[in-house]
């Protein structure tokens, strides 16, 4: 994903074996995520207490709301173009991404 920072909860101790993915802000899946069984959640846009309702259940992941969604438009590409051949479908080569991190 070439992430320059990655926030996230305290790690379990539990061995990974289902991971729970919400491209964007999904901080309102956590306890879906839960619920399901997930022992980790990738998404983005968590705020400070939402990272409490991990609870040690699960392990958050906050990768950033940009880095969370920028392979989408690639997938709809693809997705469209075996859905429906002969269609042109372009991607934008601009990123939207307004957010810098300082190193």
């Amino acid at each position: 994903m070439s992430l320059a920072v990655i926030r996230h909860t305290a790690f379990t101790g539990k061995r990974i074996e289902k991971v729970a993915v919400c491209g964007g802000a999904g901080s309102f899946l956590t306890q879906l995520a839960i619920a399901q069984g997930a022992q980790a959640f990738v998404s983005a846009d968590f705020r400070y207490h939402e990272f409490f309702e991990a609870d040690g259940q699960l392990m958050i992941a906050d990768i950033g709301h940009y880095e969370s969604e920028r392979f989408t438009s690639e997938l709809l590409q693809e997705y469209l173009q075996k859905s429906f051949p002969g269609l042109p479908v372009l991607c934008t080569a601009h990123s939207t991404n307004p957010i810098r991190y300082y190193s």
